[in-house]
């Protein structure tokens, strides 16, 4: 048997304390019907007997304290809801307890906004590591010695896994399922709860916010700039300029502002505009193309795939049905 722990912190999403629950416990039934015995034994494990969630309109009683645990050999972290600080804040002795786990064997998982939680552990430090796009400028801010994977699902290393952002994280618990089983099982898992396998990057579902929680005001007004002007075929030369900076000095203090290059940014902001025109209106590629300040079909194709992970065409289709392509 394996022995799998799905914490139940301060601040948790409910869904994701219940979800790897039933996930694995369906796989279990699975295999007895199959006729092989259950292969996990699933505890729900917190701080406290009661933890209440979302207002005090649900509960979850643990089967376990943290102090009444041995070594797992798989603990998951589920999401956490509202403010990253304050969640944290109310979980330090889970925090300690993960840390122990992870330098006793277990594996660790987290889903989605639960790398907070394993960050604050130290468990990341120096590691690659995934959680939802939302919040991946506060969580460079708050843990920057922390590789985080821009647009990954599911990132593993070291005993470690974590996962992208909301739902995204049954690819997470598929991707255990199929290392503890087997890939057969997983399949059959994945059709059973209608998951897609093997999806590996939430980039289309991503919304860029302009990433100006910082205090430098020429970075700013670079920005400013970039966005009022996305028609325009812009160069850095130009927003240097404009701001009246070094394109060197411009270069590395928006980098260091935004955690984006220049370019980056530019892209980034031509290509949101891209995605919301795409979603409601009826405009042809090329006419979007030529809005956003593009002329090269070819470069405002690989561009919008690099961030987007779709192409133009399968972004439009997917996201608009009115629109004729």
């Amino acid at each position: 048997m394996k022995t799998i722990y799905i914490l139940v912190p301060e601040h948790a999403v409910l869904q994701a304390v219940a979800d790897p629950q039933y996930c694995f416990n369906t796989v279990n039934e699975f295999l007895q019907v199959s006729g092989n015995g259950p292969l996990f034994d699933i505890k729900l494990v917190g701080a406290r007997k009661q933890v209440q969630f979302s207002g005090n309109q649900f509960s979850v009683t643990v089967d376990q304290l943290l102090e009444e645990t041995g070594v797992a050999d798989l603990v998951i972290a589920p999401a956490l809801f509202g403010d990253m600080e304050k969640a944290v804040a109310a979980n330090t002795t889970m925090i300690k307890w993960l840390n122990w786990q992870y330098q006793e064997g277990a594996e660790i998982a987290s889903l989605c906004v639960g790398a907070f939680l394993l960050a604050s552990a130290g468990l990341l430090n120096g590691k690659k590591c995934s959680t939802h796009w939302g919040y991946m400028n506060a969580f460079r801010e708050m843990f920057p010695e922390v590789i985080l994977q821009d647009g990954s699902i599911v990132t593993e290393q070291n005993r470690i896994y974590t996962s992208g952002g909301a739902t995204s994280y049954w690819n997470l618990l598929l991707h255990l399922v199929e290392k503890y089983t087997d890939r057969q099982t997983a399949i059959l898992v994945s059709k059973y709860f209608a998951i897609d396998i093997d999806r590996s990057s939430q980039s289309a579902f991503a919304m860029f916010t302009a990433q100006k929680n910082h205090n430098d005001e020429e970075v700013k007004k670079a920005q400013d700039y970039i966005e009022k002007n996305i028609e325009e075929r812009l160069t850095i030369d130009d927003i240097a300029a404009v701001v009246a900076l070094g394109r060197r000095s411009l270069e590395r203090r928006f980098k260091q502002a935004t955690n984006n290059s220049v370019l980056e940014y530019i892209q980034r902001v031509k290509v949101e505009a891209a995605k919301k025109s795409f979603e409601s209106s009826r405009k042809n590629i090329n006419e979007v193309m030529y809005d956003v300040g593009y002329t090269d079909t070819k470069a405002f194709r690989t561009t919008f795939k690099k961030i987007t992970g779709l192409t133009p065409i399968e972004y439009k289709n997917k996201y608009n049905k009115l629109a004729v392509a």
